[in-house]
């Protein structure tokens, strides 16, 4: 769960999808349709993720959102397109990032940061001479029993605003 980079050149807003004519997708991993008739574009819908094939599905808004669009009979992506994740493996993921599910798992992926932030800086991982990985998975281990131990101390004492501090408290 990475965000991307802006890694696009010279003003590129978008791309082509490969082998369609009206379909091009955005660095940020949206998909969009262009209207054989009027030219308008759309953002297609996310249909899933077919893992036996290793695609992302869309779907045509005029189909997933009953919009009118006035191309549709001659619209080669009418019904919606697969989107290979080989076409960008860095922007085309599993999970689509415009989708409520990216949205929660990223949330998850924050709160990991800050745990993993205070074993760097406050348990002093960052800086370590520990050597082997066994004894650096025991330390890490201690550290996180540590700091679950501080949170129910923290709970059990009813200061439950500062279950995540690591100081102790002047009263």
């Amino acid at each position: 769960m990475i965000d991307t980079r802006r890694l696009w050149k010279d003003g590129e807003q978008t791309r082509l999808l490969p082998g369609h004519t009206n379909v091009v997708y955005d660095e940020g991993g949206a998909v969009y349709c262009y209207c054989p008739e009027t030219g308008a574009r759309q953002q297609m819908s996310n249909g899933g993720f077919e893992k036996d094939r290793g695609t992302l599905k869309k779907v045509c808004p005029a189909k997933a959102y009953g919009i009118t669009c006035q191309g549709r009979e001659q619209c080669p992506v009418a019904g919606g397109v697969r989107v290979p994740l080989a076409v960008d493996r860095r922007i085309f993921t599993p999970i689509a990032r415009e989708s409520y599910k990216w949205a929660k798992e990223y949330r998850y992926r924050t709160a990991v940061e800050r745990v993993n932030s205070r074993l760097d800086v406050s348990f002093g991982f960052e800086r370590h001479t520990i050597r082997g990985l066994a004894k650096m998975r025991a330390r890490c281990g201690l550290a996180l029993c540590v700091m679950l131990a501080m949170a129910l101390g923290r709970v059990r004492e009813k200061q439950q605003e500062r279950m995540r501090s690591l100081v102790r408290s002047v009263s």
